[in-house]
């Protein structure tokens, strides 16, 4: 899933408006970890979705990835690319997740199984994807993503 939302908000991590909107602020004992894994959840949620404002809090504005075919790719790209359908997401199974927190800066490395398509033509597999999130203001945001097909 993270492939086709870097590639959707990457292409999937583009993640109408352009505006930094905050991400919901987090249940009160939450930890960083927590909160980091819950906005990954919801950034595949927003992939199944087709939810371009739930990406809009995720992703910050000046937020690039690296995609499944080795593009760079900005938020205003992932989320047209979102919004216009020529990235589809049907299915998304979640790996486990790490997260690693230095500072204000964390990193989150992951795994996904998913059953997608990417401009018309058939993107399903298994992803290892990573991606940097910020907190600016006290409001956790993806700045930087990757996401590589690995073979089965």
């Amino acid at each position: 899933m993270k492939q086709m939302m870097v590639a959707c908000v990457l292409a999937v991590c583009s993640l109408s408006a352009f505006g930094q909107a905050k991400p919901a602020a987090p249940k009160t004992g939450a930890s960083v970890e927590q909160v980091l894994m819950q906005m990954e959840r919801d950034w595949t949620k927003a992939g199944l979705d087709k939810d371009a404002a739930a990406l809009d809090r995720i992703v910050a504005d000046d937020w690039t990835a690296i995609d499944f075919q080795g593009k760079a790719e900005t938020k205003a790209q992932a989320l047209a690319d979102l919004k216009s359908g020529s990235s589809t997401l049907q299915t998304v199974e979640l790996g486990e997740m790490k997260v690693r927190v230095f500072g204000n800066t964390a990193v989150v490395t992951g795994s996904d199984t998913e059953k997608s398509t990417y401009k018309g033509k058939d993107s399903s597999g298994k992803y290892v994807w990573m991606d940097v999130f910020v907190n600016r203001n006290g409001h956790w945001q993806a700045v930087a993503s990757e996401s590589t097909k690995v073979a089965n």
